[in-house]
C-alpha cells in the first residue's frame, strides 16, 4: 500500500446515486443511425427510450448515445416495439441534441435508397446530406401566416392560410402561361413537359438540349421551377457553380419570386433558397431547415442541393448534367444526376437534365424504351425547333486548313489567320467580342509544324512541353530536353505551340488588334473571374466557364459582337472518356454569348478539331455528336450501354476482391452490348500514389492500381451491393491495404 501523510489519504466519495431508468411504454426501441462512417458498421443500432423522452425522440431527431467508450451524434431512423438484441444488453439514448425532426421521413426513405443505389451506408449519405447543426439557429423566430400577410383580417388560420396558397398559386401559373406562351413556339414537346410538371402523373423523365442566347437557359429553368410551384409542389434546380446558381436565381427573382432573406424584423422569408456547401455553416443550416419545414419550395444551388430534404412531389433539374463537379468527392461518390432521378422517382415528380451539349447518357435515355434502372432509363428528348435554332445561333464558320486553302488566306497556321482578323476587327466596330481558349497556364504544349500531331519525347513517347524561360522544350513525363527532335509521323522538325495561357493569347492579340483594349478573365489570372464588362469595344480573353455577361447601358443583359473559339486543335489531345462532349460543351457554352444571326453575331471556330464536333457546333445541334459517341460506346462495350464501377488500391486487395465478387469467373466474366462480347474487367492498371500519402502509409499504398468493372444493367444494382459487401468484409477483419470503389465514375481512365 503506497503510504501518505496525514490528512493526504485518498478522499472517500459518496456513492453515486442513480435515479432506475423507465423504458418507453410505447414503443421503446429507437433504431439510430451513428455517425460512424466505417463501412462495416453501416447499420441500425437499437437503443432504449426513456418515457420522459418518448414524445421528443421522433424519427428523424438528433440524439447523443454511447457506442462503445465514445458518445457520438446520431438520428433515429425509426422506433419499434422489440428488438433483436437481448434487452439487458441495450442502452439508453443519454440526451436528446435537438428536438426538431432533421432527417424528415420521405428524406429518410431517400437516404437509404441512394445507399444502396451507390453502395454505401446511410451514415455516407448523412455525413453530406444534412449541415452541421448551429444551435443558435433554431432558436430564430419563425415567420407566422399572420406575420407574412400583415394587415389582412383573420378569422381562421387554416382557411387563411389556404386562401393564401391559392392566391400564391394563381399569381405563379399567370407567370407560366405568359412565359409558356413564347417557350411553345421554340421547343418541340413542350406541352407535354407542361403538363408533366402541372399534372400529377406519376415519375416523368425528360432531357432538354437548351436554345442559344445570353441567360436564355435560366430563364428557361426559372420558368421549370415557377411552373413547378403553380402545380403546388417544390423545385430542386442542381447546378454546376455559383455562377449558375445566381444567375437562376436572378432570373426567378425576375419571375415574381423572392429569396430567402431576413426582413426588417430579422424574420427569415422567402420562396427561393439557396443551398450550397460554400455558404456559411450557420446560412447552410437555416436554408436546410427552411426546406425541411416547408418555408421554402423552391431550392437552388451546387451538387449539395441534390440532397434537399424537399416533401412529396418535386420537380429534380439538373443543368449541362455532365459536369464533373456533380460527382460527390465523399464515400460513396454519388452522383448529382443519378441522385436527383433516383429522387423524382420515389417522390413521383418530374426530372429534367438539360443542358447545350446533350450528354451521353440522356443521348442513350431518349433512345431505350425497355432498360429502366434506378438513376437511367427512358426518357422525353425536347430539342428546339429549327427555324427557331437558326434564327437564334450566330452563324459559326469552321477555319480549318481545307477552308483557308479555299479563301486562298495566306495565313495559312496562324493562330489567329487573317480572315478571323477581317471579321472581328468589323465586329469591334460595333461592341465587344470574346477569344475562348481551351486553359490558362504557365506551360505551353507543342505539336508538329507540318502535320500537327502531338510533339512526343523520341525517349519515352511522353508529350512535350515548353516553360517560359527554358532554352529547349522537355518531357512532361520524364523531363529529358527534346534536343534535335524530330516528328515520328511525318518527320518535321519544326515544332508549334498548341496551348498558350492567357496573358501570352493577350500579347499576341495586341499585335492584330492594335489601340483596342482588352481583359482577361481566368481564374490564374490576378483579377480572377470578371462578372460583367460594358457593351463597348473590347476584347475579353477567357477560358471555358470564365466568359463574362455583358451588360447594355440600361442594365439589361447584352451579347458579344463575335465570338472565336481558338486553339481547336487540343481537342483532338484530350483522352478522357467524355473529352468530345466536354469540348462541344465549353464551345457552346462560349457561343452562346454571341448576338445571334438575325442581330448579326459572328462566330468563329479557328483550328482542326473532329468533324462531328464542328458539325454539332456549326448546326447548333449536339444531338449529331451525342449519337456518334452512343454508337462508339456500344461498340466497345463502354458505359452508358453498360454499367460501370471503379475499384482501386493495393493490387493484391484489388484482385482478391474481383475474385470475391465473381467478375473473374461465373457469369459476370463477360458482359455484352452491341451483339459483342466483352471481358467485364479492364486491367487492373498501375495509378500514382495519392497527393496525400505520407512516408507511414507508403508501404500500405505501394503497388497501387486502378480495375474497371462492366457488369450488365440489369446486374448493376447487385454490383453495387456486392462492392460494398466486399469492402466491409475487408475492413472488418481488418486486413492491410487500400481498397475502394465507385459506381458509375464520369471518366474510367
Amino acid at each position: 500500500m503506497q503510504p501518505s501523510f496525514d490528512g493526504m489519504g485518498p478522499r472517500k466519495r459518496a456513492p453515486r446515486k442513480t435515479t432506475p431508468k423507465k423504458a418507453a411504454s410505447h414503443l421503446p426501441i429507437a433504431r439510430v443511425v451513428l455517425d460512424i462512417q466505417a463501412t462495416h458498421l453501416g447499420q441500425l443500432f437499437d437503443y432504449l427510450l426513456e418515457e420522459k423522452h418518448s414524445d421528443a425522440a421522433q424519427p428523424g431527431v438528433m440524439v447523443r448515445v454511447r457506442f462503445g467508450g465514445q458518445r457520438v451524434n446520431g438520428i433515429i431512423w425509426e422506433r419499434a416495439d422489440t428488438s433483436d438484441t437481448p434487452m439487458n444488453a441495450i442502452r439508453y439514448i443519454e440526451r436528446i441534441v435537438s428536438p426538431r425532426v432533421l432527417v424528415p421521413k420521405q428524406m429518410r426513405r431517400d437516404i437509404t435508397a441512394i445507399a444502396d443505389t451507390y453502395g454505401g451506408t446511410i451514415a455516407n449519405i448523412l455525413r453530406v446530406a444534412m449541415p452541421g447543426r448551429v444551435a443558435s439557429v433554431e432558436k430564430e423566430p419563425l415567420a407566422t401566416t399572420q406575420s407574412m400577410h400583415a394587415g389582412e383580417h383573420v378569422d381562421n388560420d387554416d382557411g387563411y392560410r389556404d386562401s393564401v396558397m391559392e392566391r400564391r398559386r394563381a399569381g405563379l401559373l399567370a407567370r407560366s402561361d405568359s412565359e409558356f406562351a413564347s417557350i411553345s413556339k421554340t421547343y418541340e414537346q413542350s406541352r407535354q413537359l407542361r403538363a408533366a410538371l402541372m399534372q400529377h402523373q406519376g415519375f416523368g423523365a425528360f432531357v432538354i438540349d437548351m436554345l442559344p442566347g445570353a441567360q436564355m437557359w435560366a430563364r428557361n429553368v426559372a420558368w421549370m421551377a415557377v411552373t413547378a410551384m403553380a402545380a403546388g409542389t417544390s423545385a430542386v434546380l442542381v447546378m454546376p457553380g455559383m455562377r449558375e446558381v445566381w444567375d437562376v436565381v436572378h432570373a426567378l427573382e425576375q419571375s415574381g419570386l423572392r429569396t430567402f432573406a431576413p426582413d426588417d424584423d430579422g424574420i427569415y422569408r422567402g420562396d427561393v433558397v439557396v443551398l450550397s456547401a460554400s455558404l456559411a455553416p450557420a446560412d447552410r443550416y437555416r436554408a436546410y431547415l427552411a426546406i425541411s419545414e416547408g418555408r421554402a419550395t423552391c431550392v437552388v444551388g451546387t451538387r449539395a442541393a441534390m440532397y434537399a430534404p424537399v416533401p412529396d412531389r418535386a420537380l429534380f433539374a439538373i443543368f449541362d448534367d455532365d459536369a464533373y463537379q456533380y460527382a460527390d468527392g465523399m464515400m460513396p461518390y454519388a452522383n448529382a444526376r443519378g441522385v436527383c432521378r433516383l429522387r423524382a422517382q420515389l417522390h413521383d415528380g418530374v426530372f429534367i437534365a438539360c443542358g447545350r451539349a446533350r450528354s451521353v447518357l440522356s443521348e442513350w435515355e431518349s433512345q431505350t424504351t425497355s432498360v429502366t434502372l434506378r438513376i437511367a432509363g427512358p426518357s422525353v428528348a425536347i430539342h428546339g425547333f429549327a427555324d427557331v435554332l437558326k434564327a437564334q445561333a450566330p452563324p459559326i464558320r469552321w477555319l480549318n486548313r481545307d477552308e483557308l486553302n479555299r479563301l486562298a488566306d495566306p495565313s495559312i497556321g496562324a493562330r489567329v489567320p487573317h480572315t478571323a482578323v477581317r471579321v472581328l476587327s468589323k465586329a469591334l466596330e460595333r461592341g465587344p467580342i470574346l477569344f475562348s481558349i481551351p486553359a490558362d497556364g504557365v506551360t505551353e504544349s507543342l505539336s508538329c509544324a507540318q502535320c500537327l500531331k502531338l510533339a512526343r519525347c523520341l525517349r519515352c513517347t511522353g508529350p512535350l512541353e515548353r516553360v517560359p524561360g527554358s532554352e529547349a522544350p522537355r518531357c512532361s513525363w520524364c523531363g529529358a530536353s527534346a534536343v534535335g527532335w524530330h516528328c515520328t509521323n511525318c518527320g518535321g522538325e519544326r515544332l508549334r505551340v498548341i496551348r498558350v495561357g492567357a496573358t501570352g493569347t493577350m500579347h499576341e492579340l495586341h499585335g492584330l488588334f492594335r489601340g483596342v483594349p482588352m481583359l482577361v478573365s481566368s481564374p490564374k489570372q490576378p483579377r480572377g473571374v470578371i462578372e460583367t464588362v460594358d457593351s463597348r469595344p473590347l476584347i475579353v480573353v477567357a477560358t471555358p466557364g470564365a466568359e463574362p455577361q455583358v451588360r447594355n447601358a440600361d442594365g439589361t443583359v447584352g451579347a458579344f459582337e463575335a465570338v472565336a473559339i481558338l486553339d481547336a486543335w487540343t481537342s483532338l489531345y484530350d483522352q478522357r472518356l467524355d473529352a468530345r462532349i466536354d469540348v462541344l460543351n465549353n464551345w457552346m457554352r462560349a457561343m452562346a454569348q454571341c448576338k445571334s444571326r438575325t442581330d448579326g453575331g459572328r462566330g468563329l471556330l479557328i483550328g482542326e478539331t473532329d468533324p462531328v464536333i464542328a458539325r454539332s457546333l456549326m448546326l447548333w445541334d449536339p444531338r449529331v455528336l451525342a449519337r456518334d459517341e452512343l454508337e462508339d460506346r456500344v461498340e466497345t462495350g463502354f458505359p452508358p450501354s453498360v454499367s460501370a464501377a471503379c475499384v482501386w488500391g493495393r493490387r493484391d486487395v484489388v484482385e482478391q476482391a474481383l475474385r470475391n465478387i465473381g467478375v473473374y469467373e461465373g457469369d459476370w466474366a463477360s458482359v455484352q452490348s452491341g451483339g459483342e462480347e466483352f471481358p467485364s474487367v479492364l486491367g487492373p492498371a498501375p495509378i500514382p500514389l495519392a497527393r496525400t500519402v505520407d512516408a507511414r502509409e507508403l508501404d500500405e499504398m505501394g503497388d497501387r492500381v486502378k480495375a474497371v468493372v462492366l457488369a450488365t444493367p440489369a446486374h448493376r444494382a447487385q454490383l453495387a451491393i456486392r462492392l460494398r459487401t466486399e469492402v466491409a468484409r475487408h475492413v472488418a477483419s481488418r486486413e492491410s491495404g487500400e481498397l475502394r470503389f465507385k459506381m458509375d465514375p464520369k471518366d474510367l481512365l
